[in-house]
């Protein structure tokens, strides 16, 4: 069996249960190589404070079959990083999948990896993939050709073992789960704006509001360039509209 290289963007702000709970499932693959990339060596901060160490420069990256890309606070900066964006597109024009937890989906928008694909993301943003050519469904998990993106946060995990069945096969994908013990009974059904009690969604707003304006500010700034020019989504190569 050939081994199966993984990588992950590890960038500064990143949530962390978006690369690990993903990360988990992966690393416990057969014969497979998990990276974590981004431009230097130095140890990332992830938002909720956990010290992260890439493992591989974006210079020297080998080429991934799987490049995932977890999401954050921190994504606000890579929407308009290029050197960031042009990594992703490279990858990608090769890659066995493209996929995504949370809001990274909107980074793989800003570099025009979604253009034309069904998406999912965090609750908090469907709204912000059309403008990046995407089009929402509203499932934790949701595959359109090789571009496989995960809601939010917790859902990477769902996602990783989507890809698990395709990777290795849905015996090794439900020994994960087993080994795992993945059997989600959370306390409470307060895990979608759906379920959540109305006064928690509106306190979850409110605190979020600054944040989600500037979100929907970078997003909008990356649509407008994407606008100019857009990979060939079929071919993996760049193409004007």
């Amino acid at each position: 069996m050939s081994k199966t290289v993984i990588g992950f963007l590890a960038f500064p702000g990143l949530l962390q249960l978006d690369l690990t709970g993903a990360y988990g499932v992966f690393a416990a693959g057969p014969e497979t190589a998990v990276h974590l990339i981004w431009k230097d060596l130095t140890p990332i901060k992830s938002s909720d404070g956990l010290a992260i160490a890439p493992t591989v420069t974006m210079v020297d990256c080998p080429q991934l079959d799987v490049l995932c890309v977890p999401g954050g606070s921190g994504i606000l900066p890579l929407l308009e990083d290029e050197e960031s964006l042009t990594f992703l597109r490279k990858q990608a024009e090769s890659a066995t999948y493209v996929a995504s937890v949370c809001t990274g989906a909107l980074v793989l928008g800003a570099a025009g990896l979604l253009h034309g694909h069904k998406a999912t993301t965090h609750w908090s943003s469907t709204d912000l993939l059309a403008p990046l050519g995407a089009t929402y469904i509203p499932r934790r998990v949701v595959k359109d050709g090789n571009r496989i993106t995960a809601a939010g946060v917790t859902s990477g995990i769902d996602m990783a073992l989507t890809l698990a069945v395709e990777l290795w096969g849905e015996n090794t994908a439900k020994t994960i789960a087993l080994n795992m013990e993945y059997a989600p009974e959370p306390p409470f059904a307060s895990g979608s704006p759906e379920t959540a009690p109305r006064e928690v969604l509106q306190a979850w707003l409110q605190k979020n509001a600054n944040r989600q304006s500037e979100r929907t500010a970078a997003v909008t700034r990356a649509a407008s360039k994407l606008s100019v020019e857009k990979p060939d989504m079929a071919r993996g190569r760049p193409g004007t509209l």
